[in-house]
C-alpha cells in the first residue's frame, strides 16, 4: 500500500475532490482525518471509509478560522500521533445565483474579496502554519495544496478566485524552498474544470460548458477521482524528489 501507516489530513473532505481524496488515501492504507466545514457530510465521508475497512475520523473546521486550523491538527497528532500528509483542498468559488457571483474587480464586492481570500488563501496558510511544525519534528512530511488553472491563465470574471489561487501557488513555491532542507515536500495541484457540486452551479449556463469543452483538449470535466489520484502521487513515497512541483491537471487547457 502507498501510503501505509501515514497519517492524512484532508480539508475540504465532505464531497468534491477532498472526498475523492479521503477514500482513495485511506484505501491506499493512510489513516484519514476528513475535515470539512459540513461535519455531517465529513462523517458521511467517514462512514464510507469505514464500511471499506479503512480508517478515518471526521472533524468540523472552518479553514478560515485559525482556532479550527489548530484544533484539526491536534486532532490528528492526539489520535494518531503524527500527521505525514496534509492536503489542504478546502475552497469556496462562485454561484450563478448564491452570494458570490462571478465579477470583474471594478463589480467584486469587498466582502466577496474577503470570503474569497479568508478560504481560498488563508485557509492554505493556516493549515501549513500548524501542520509544518509537527512534520518538522518528525522530519518528514508532504503538503499538497489544491489551486486551479486560474492561478496559470486568465479567466476574467473569477477576479478574486484568480488573486487567491495564484497567491496559493506562490506560497506554495516559497514554502518548498523554506521547508524542502528540512524533509517536508510541498507540491501544488492546479485543476481545470472537475466535475463536482461546487461547480454544478457555474456550468448549468450551457456558454460556460460549451466554453470549457472548447478550451479542453479532452473535451470534457475531470472526475473528482482524477484528482485524487495526482494527490495520491504526491503524498506517496513516489514522489519523494518532488518538491516546489506546479501541477496542472485540465485535461490540456494550459497546453493551449
Amino acid at each position: 500500500m502507498r501510503l501505509e501507516d501515514r497519517v492524512a489530513v484532508i480539508t475540504g473532505a465532505a464531497s468534491g475532490q477532498g472526498r475523492a481524496a479521503a477514500k482513495l488515501f485511506a484505501s491506499e492504507g493512510a489513516k484519514v482525518v476528513a475535515a470539512d466545514i459540513d461535519e455531517g457530510g465529513a462523517q458521511r465521508t467517514v462512514e464510507e471509509i469505514k464500511e471499506a475497512g479503512g480508517e478515518a475520523t471526521a472533524v468540523k473546521v472552518d479553514v478560515s478560522r485559525e482556532p479550527d486550523v489548530r484544533a484539526m491538527v491536534e486532532s490528528a497528532t492526539d489520535r494518531y500521533g503524527r500527521l505525514d500528509v496534509l492536503f489542504n483542498n478546502a475552497g469556496v468559488g462562485y454561484s450563478a445565483s448564491g452570494r458570490m457571483k462571478m465579477a470583474s474587480v471594478v463589480e467584486t464586492p469587498e466582502k466577496d474579496w474577503d470570503a474569497i481570500l479568508a478560504i481560498n488563501l488563508k485557509g492554505v496558510a493556516l493549515g501549513c502554519k500548524h501542520a509544518i511544525p509537527v512534520m518538522e519534528r518528525q522530519g518528514y512530511g508532504s503538503i499538497i495544496n489544491n489551486a486551479s488553472i486560474n492561478a496559470l491563465v486568465g479567466l476574467p470574471g473569477a477576479d478574486a478566485y484568480t488573486a487567491a489561487k495564484g497567491g496559493v501557488v506562490a506560497f506554495s513555491r516559497v514554502l518548498a524552498v523554506e521547508w524542502g532542507p528540512r524533509g517536508i515536500r510541498v507540491n501544488c495541484i492546479c485543476p481545470g474544470g472537475v466535475d463536482t457540486p461546487m461547480i454544478a452551479p457555474v456550468i448549468s449556463d450551457e456558454r460556460v460548458m460549451q466554453s470549457m469543452r472548447q478550451n479542453t483538449p479532452l473535451g470534457r470535466l475531470a472526475r473528482p477521482e482524477e484528482i485524487a489520484s495526482v494527490a495520491l502521487f504526491l503524498a506517496s513515497e513516489e514522489a519523494s524528489y518532488l518538491n516546489g512541483a506546479i501541477i496542472p491537471v485540465d485535461g490540456g487547457w494550459t497546453a493551449h
